[in-house]
């Protein structure tokens, strides 16, 4: 029986899988788009349940057309559009908001008040990053400053945060009935929470 490799790109336009052989040969692939979301200039998000839908559809469609049975495929890499932030319910797996992406901007007033408050250097010390609105702790923080169902179920517990990465593993490996809730140290040192 063959074996195959999986690569799984999660990026900002849309989702792809693509089926290798163990010679490293591109056997299959599978792309679909989702939706870009402006709900106010300079503001950018996508709905993280689209984005793993689309994950499943590309990959069952690669699956299928293949007739590739899912043991045989003995590895997934993932890449992914790293600072694009989700905030889920464990319990249930529903985002408690769309994902913010990382163009963002919404954060812009956050950012220059930690800069006030902290310093130019605080952050970066620390991260190795600069405060932006790009990296994701800024997103995480305004989700929970701005959804109170978010930051009440926050204090009990209930609340997941992820890069697209974490929240599709997270999916894929189980969601609500014991997910891994994952990332890598790449995507970890982009939330300037590391």
């Amino acid at each position: 029986m063959d074996t195959y490799i999986g690569a799984l790109d999660l990026g900002t336009t849309s989702c792809r899988f693509i089926l290798f052989n163990r010679q490293g040969q591109i056997i299959a692939s599978a792309q679909k788009e989702h939706q870009q979301i402006y709900p106010r200039p300079g503001w950018v998000e996508h709905d993280p349940m689209e984005i793993w839908n689309n994950t499943c559809e590309v990959i069952q469609t690669v699956i299928r057309d293949q007739q590739v049975n899912p043991g045989q495929i003995k590895a997934l890499g993932v890449t992914n559009q790293r600072e694009t932030s989700v905030v889920w319910n464990r319990q249930t797996g529903r985002p408690y908001a769309n994902a913010i992406v990382w163009q963002c901007t919404r954060t812009d007033t956050l950012c220059r008040e930690l800069v006030r408050d902290a310093g130019d250097d605080f952050f970066r010390d620390r991260t190795g990053l600069p405060v932006a609105t790009y990296f994701s702790g800024p997103k995480i923080r305004w989700i929970l400053d701005h959804v109170p169902e978010a930051r009440q179920k926050s204090l009990t517990g209930e609340v997941l945060f992820g890069t697209i990465e974490t929240w599709i593993i997270w999916w894929l490996t189980g969601g609500p009935d014991k997910g891994s809730h994952i990332t890598d140290v790449t995507n970890a040192s982009r939330t300037l929470l590391m």
